[in-house]
């Protein structure tokens, strides 16, 4: 004799879903339910799941219903098998969540990581803070802002600072645009040519278009520390004694230029630039053709302990907040 089982109906239409969406613990993803009705919350591994109540898809979940045979109707949210990740030579099965350090919580999905910062409280005091450090307080894992109302400021910060570096973008009005536009990015390489991007709509359909510049901060063929003063441990900005031109794919820049470069530190210190702007330069190539590049002219640079290694994959999650350039 067959049973039959009369299975639970957790779908009902019309959908009725609050005003608002839940909000949902750090990292833990707002999806459509089940029903294609309302958001909800991702049911995690190990927790139970239903035809409404979805498994988190973002962490490579799925709901099992095998241990409910044969009502098949309540489940339990698994891990679907994939590859496992490798993060500073620790190796972590697929799925598993973790934290490499107390600032990230990380989560390893079929061979790649993904983290979130932990310490998200990092906004530095206003404007009317002259001097913001970010210090490491005894006994907690985020550092912390202090304004230092000390008036000695030393020879080598920026003699001033706009509203800008607090706000990290700019914004203005343009007809019935709300003009926006991103800080450039740090140069690709930090010696020989790199690219720099930014977003903004200051254009006249008012669309997100993303911006290129070239930029050098840098040669990489000149051993700056030569140039350092005897007694000094720092050299803020490098200028090579002749013009140069600039180099494309063979074709030349049609003008020679005498840039600036960020020079380069003894210590940990290391140099970044904090105001420039960007320059159209022409360059000609061999076949006769001509075309124009955005490139990067570095104005000014500041030596200072916000340094970042490129090869930091938790870089781009860190709040930084160093003498923000100054750049159009």
């Amino acid at each position: 004799t067959t049973e039959t089982y009369t299975r639970a109906q957790y779908c009902k239409w019309p959908c009725e879903c609050p005003r608002s969406p839940p909000r949902c613990a750090v990292g833990v993803s707002l999806v459509t339910d089940g029903c294609d009705c309302c958001k909800a919350c991702a049911k995690q591994r190990g927790e139970s799941c239903t035809e409404a109540d979805t498994c988190d898809f973002h962490r490579g979940l799925y709901c099992d219903y095998s241990g409910d045979r044969p009502r098949y109707e309540i489940g339990v949210c698994a891990q679907i098998v994939g590859v496992g990740c490798v993060l500073n030579g620790v190796r972590y099965k697929n799925g598993e969540t973790f934290q490499p350090n107390c600032k990230y919580n990380c989560t390893c999905i079929n061979g790649a990581v993904g983290c979130v910062p932990m310490c998200t409280n990092s906004r530095p005091p206003l404007v009317w803070c002259p001097n913001p450090k970010l210090i490491k307080m005894a006994g907690k894992c985020c550092e912390q802002w202090i304004c230092d109302d000390s008036r000695k400021i030393r020879k080598t910060s920026p003699r001033h600072i706009s509203s800008a570096a607090y706000e990290a973008e700019d914004e203005g009005w343009q007809k019935n645009c709300i003009v926006h536009t991103s800080p450039w990015s740090p140069c690709s390489k930090t010696c020989g040519l790199g690219i720099s991007t930014r977003i903004s709509n200051d254009n006249e359909q008012c669309r997100l278009l993303k911006e290129s510049r070239l930029c050098n901060m840098r040669p990489c063929e000149v051993d700056i520390t030569q140039h350092i003063k005897p007694g000094k441990k720092c050299l803020a900005v490098y200028r090579a004694s002749e013009p140069m031109n600039y180099t494309i794919s063979g074709c030349v820049s049609k003008s020679p230029y005498r840039p600036k470069y960020c020079g380069v530190c003894t210590d940990n210190r290391c140099c970044t630039p904090y105001k420039s702007k960007t320059i159209e330069v022409m360059f000609q190539c061999p076949d006769g053709t001509e075309f124009s590049w955005k490139i990067m002219w570095i104005n000014a640079c500041f030596c200072n302990l916000n340094c970042r290694n490129p090869n930091d994959i938790f870089a781009d999650l860190a709040h930084y907040h160093d003498y923000s350039e100054i750049a159009n």
